[in-house]
């Protein structure tokens, strides 16, 4: 898990019981976390706050979350962004990822998705915070762009650390080839979409994966991660 002392959230949501949720949940997993119910003093807070993670509600009264979020983009903090949002229309997760947020998630959600979701953008966003950090069998180094697999360091390229470090903060998480290609080798790579399979292959043989059951196939939606 990683070491999150000292890692600032915002929780942005104008229901008292999903903002009471969260931040208790949050804190109990030793987040250092703020509130606010509307947008405008989401504003305020960031200033001073300066939020590593802010959880972004998308339906609120005055300023609402996408005007919120254009407005984030638009100063030169760095910070990560996970929108919620209660409709189910493509639309809306269209319009909150092209106004500049990294993730969403579409309520009701679990917390654990949401846990997994912050640590996945801290891993991507800051992986300065951390030095050695340990997921199951799997110890990352970021600073020495080295993964050990069961005690044992993979000899990987480039490509495939950045993958199968993907692969890791998101373990449990369904990923799909175009997740991949656009989070690994970036939204203008103009290749095809079986360079993924290749790269999960050579990463197969380099863990001892000959089953499968360390990095999973699943039919038509893309591939997990798993450990016991």
């Amino acid at each position: 898990m990683l070491a999150v002392k000292g890692i600032r959230l915002l929780v942005v949501d104008d229901e008292p019981n999903i903002v009471q949720f969260l931040e208790l949940g949050l804190q109990n997993e030793g987040y250092d976390v703020k509130t606010a119910a509307d947008g405008y003093a989401a504003m305020n807070i960031v200033k001073e706050y300066q939020p590593h993670i802010v959880v972004l509600d998308v339906m609120m009264p005055g300023m609402d979350g996408f005007e919120v979020c254009r407005q984030l983009r638009k100063s030169e903090q760095q910070l990560s962004i996970i929108m919620l949002t209660a409709k189910e229309e493509v639309d809306d997760r269209i319009k909150g990822l092209m106004t500049g947020a990294d993730d969403y998630m579409i309520k009701p959600f679990s917390f654990e998705e949401l846990l997994a979701r912050i640590q996945a953008r801290l891993r991507n966003q800051f992986p300065h915070l951390f030095g050695e950090v340990a997921y199951g069998p799997f110890r990352m180094d970021d600073r020495r762009k080295e993964i050990a697999y069961e005690g044992r360091v993979l000899e990987l390229s480039p490509t495939e650390y950045e993958l199968l470090t993907f692969l890791i903060i998101n373990h449990g998480l369904v990923l799909s080839k175009a997740m991949i290609l656009d989070k690994v080798w970036g939204y203008d790579f103009g290749g095809e979409e079986n360079i993924v399979e290749v790269y999960i292959r050579s990463l197969r043989e380099k863990l001892g994966d000959r089953e499968h059951r360390v990095i999973r196939t699943l039919r038509g939606a893309g591939y997990r991660l798993d450990w016991p």
